[in-house]
């Protein structure tokens, strides 16, 4: 009996997609002081506006993949592309706190459509299933891969240019990504049951299953660590990590400013996030999803507390980044891969897109309350203890979670 290969054409197109996705995303933090400088915004505001863009990325989620099941997963995508797009140009020419935060929605859509739910979704159903887990980690090592990037391109480019212009080549990119949408094709994988099923049907019975409500409210967390600190850790590196010894290796390395430290540290979270994606698929195919997803917020926890504990200097910094990094999205493959295990694959989409809204509620707390905390109070420390508190819980909540497959009833 053959094997059945691991890097499918549709595998390859999917990671491509979210590459590019996550490497714009990422790099959004690095706007943070450039444009509240340009306009004398409070910190607050575009943290309003990230947070928002989180929010809208997070409804639009299982909305885009009750799309992709009924109208096709290629017809969602280009929506998104089209959607981001848009959002990047017009938000190029806001003027007010309020239109960056509308326009903002705009860009949440965008990267709901041609982010994790959708491209997961397709190559988690056009995966065998020995191989799901290990490919559902590598295309969210993709998304990883566009985080090495995205944030040093950001940073490169507004030396050269303002980032009005910045944000127009960023909307070129992301419609360069329907290049890879003639490669985007799977089956149908479900059985005979699923397909029978309602969306409406399967909605409501996962709505009122304590383990789906669990996973739930477990990915809270990873929302509100992800997101507040892709938003606000190259301004807190910035502003509160210690000297760089122009001596030093950092130096030697064109590292000379905290703003540049603050770059290279969200590029170390996705580089160190390659690995650590795969590592977790290679071992959900193994091991107990739960426990797994159990032992990664547990080990964040501990990471976010020590270095928030300990003086900030440029190697705490790159330490954390590197730690925090193996773990940052080591949480999606082992998320999706749990819900297509006890659910199915047929609206694997819309069921992890709700939980995903979680992981996007979390994100627009983390983003808007350090802009806000930070107005108040000049820091980041409370906003900073309140991630390491949901993190605890959602080490603690996943342990209950029933993993059996959930048997569909014929309508």
């Amino acid at each position: 009996m053959t094997k059945a290969p691991l890097f499918t054409p549709v595998l390859i197109a999917g990671c491509a997609i979210l590459l590019l996705n996550f490497a714009l995303r990422a790099s959004f933090g690095m706007f943070q002081i450039p444009i509240g400088e340009e306009f004398g915004w409070p910190r607050a505001e575009f943290s309003l506006a990230i947070a928002i863009q989180n929010l809208a990325w997070g409804i639009g989620q299982p909305l885009f993949g009750a799309v992709a099941e009924r109208f096709g997963d290629r017809k969602a995508i280009i929506g998104g592309a089209v959607l981001y797009a848009l959002g990047l140009v017009l938000s190029a020419y806001a003027m007010t706190p309020l239109e960056m935060q509308l326009y903002e929605v705009l860009v949440g859509f965008g990267i709901a459509g041609t982010g994790f739910g959708v491209v997961l979704a397709v190559v988690g159903r056009a995966s065998s299933p020995e191989n799901r887990s290990l490919a559902l980690g590598i295309a969210t090592a993709a998304g990883s891969a566009g985080q090495v990037i995205g944030a040093p391109l950001a940073e490169i480019l507004m030396q050269s240019f303002p980032w009005q212009t910045v944000f127009l080549i960023f909307a070129g990119i992301i419609m360069a990504t329907l290049l890879a949408l003639p490669f985007l094709r799977s089956p149908e994988m479900a059985t005979k049951q699923e397909l029978e099923e309602s969306l409406g049907t399967v909605l409501k019975r996962a709505f009122t299953d304590p383990s789906y409500i669990m996973i739930f409210l477990g990915f809270f967390s990873c929302g509100y660590q992800l997101a507040f600190i892709t938003a606000h850790f190259p301004a807190f590196v910035t502003e509160m990590c210690g000297p760089i010894d122009p001596n030093g290796p950092l130096a030697a390395m064109g590292i000379e400013t905290t703003s540049a430290l603050g770059a290279v540290a969200i590029a170390v979270i996705g580089l160190a996030n390659i690995v650590g994606t795969i590592t977790a698929g290679m071992l959900g195919k193994k091991y107990t999803k739960k426990y797994l997803l159990a032992g990664v917020y547990t080990a964040r926890t501990i990471i976010a507390a020590l270095f928030i504990l300990l003086p900030m200097t440029p190697t705490t910094v790159l330490l954390f980044s590197l730690s925090m990094g193996a773990l940052w999205l080591a949480t999606v493959p082992l998320t999706s891969g749990l819900v297509a295990h006890i659910y199915g694959l047929r609206y694997m989409g819309t069921l992890y897109g709700f939980v995903f809204l979680s992981h996007q509620i979390g994100g627009f707390l983390g983003v808007w309350l350090g802009g806000k905390m930070y107005d108040l109070t000049g820091g980041y420390t409370l906003v900073w203890w309140i991630g390491v508190g949901v993190g605890a819980f959602s080490a603690l909540v996943h342990l209950p979670i029933r993993e059996k497959p959930w048997a569909p009833q014929a309508a």
